[in-house]
């Protein structure tokens, strides 16, 4: 499968979902949608919702069924991101190659912006039209907010605040990964393959699919970083090599968990290889 060309053709329905979802710049209040468009339009890679997209085709659904889970989770994604870029967080100053939300708007704005964010992935997940019924949404919607939540992304973020460099091991570094970013991974596979009708069993697979590439995926990023200096990061306690390896591990964890799946799987797997296998 050509992958890049399975992006190009997915990620416009995506934006253009998220287009009228998300008031004008020009809408008052103007600084906040302003603020609110800043990084997601243009937007990253838009994983999260082209998974979610490719995990309606893999239970036999068209990857439009998909579609209000792709771009609620890419909202959040979105919310999470400027939250994460504050100088109380991560104190990044540029995001998806442009300055962070709190340096050109100013960090009560960036605040403001990432819970409007926050609260139209749940309008989009409830109003964008689809085929799929009241029960299949309530049962993504649940999903998605379980994910974004204290227990889940929320609670990572936190640990992550809270490491101590001197004591922090692998497994304490895989567990605010699989809080702080798998989840939303999780929440996106699972999300389409609700919005699609799939059988429960076929979700649970699903779900331990997403986990696994979620936790890989991350390990993937601090590879790519090179995170050394990064107290939460798997290269710090493992080193690059063995890093390498436990990404590996869990991304055949997961490409297992697609096995009955068949044909129509195809996309999918391609696209969990391609967020744990990477250059950039």
């Amino acid at each position: 499968m050509d992958v890049p060309a399975y992006f190009r053709d997915r990620i416009p329905l995506v934006d253009r979902l998220l287009e009228s979802v998300i008031p004008a710049a020009s809408e008052r209040p103007t600084a906040l949608h302003a603020a609110m468009r800043h990084v997601l339009f243009p937007g990253g890679k838009r994983l999260r919702p082209v998974l979610a997209m490719a995990t309606a085709e893999a239970v036999g659904a068209s990857p439009e069924r998909a579609l209000p889970m792709a771009a609620a989770v890419e909202l959040v994604h979105t919310y999470s991101l400027i939250h994460d870029d504050l100088p109380c967080m991560d104190d990044d100053d540029e995001r998806r190659g442009v300055p962070s939300v709190h340096i050109a708007f100013g960090e009560a704005t960036a605040v403001l912006a990432g819970d409007a964010l926050l609260a139209a992935a749940f309008e989009a997940l409830a109003s964008i039209e689809s085929e799929a019924t009241a029960a299949q949404r309530l049962s993504a919607t649940r999903e998605l907010a379980h994910a974004a939540g204290s227990l889940q992304l929320v609670g990572g973020q936190v640990d992550d605040l809270c490491v101590d460099p001197a004591v922090v091991d692998a497994a304490a570094v895989e567990s605010i990964h699989g809080r702080k970013s798998a989840a939303l991974i999780r929440a996106s596979v699972v999300g389409g393959a609700q919005l699609a009708g799939a059988a429960p069993d076929t979700v649970e697979r699903l779900k331990r699919c997403g986990f696994a590439a979620g936790v890989a995926f991350q390990i993937a990023d601090d590879v790519l970083d090179e995170g050394e200096d990064d107290p939460c990061s798997l290269v710090r306690v493992m080193g690059r090599a063995g890093a390498q390896h436990r990404a590996e591990e869990l991304l055949v964890t997961a490409l297992r968990e697609l096995d009955d799946l068949g044909d129509k799987a195809e996309p999918l797997r391609q696209l969990v290889q391609f967020a744990v296998r990477r250059e950039t």
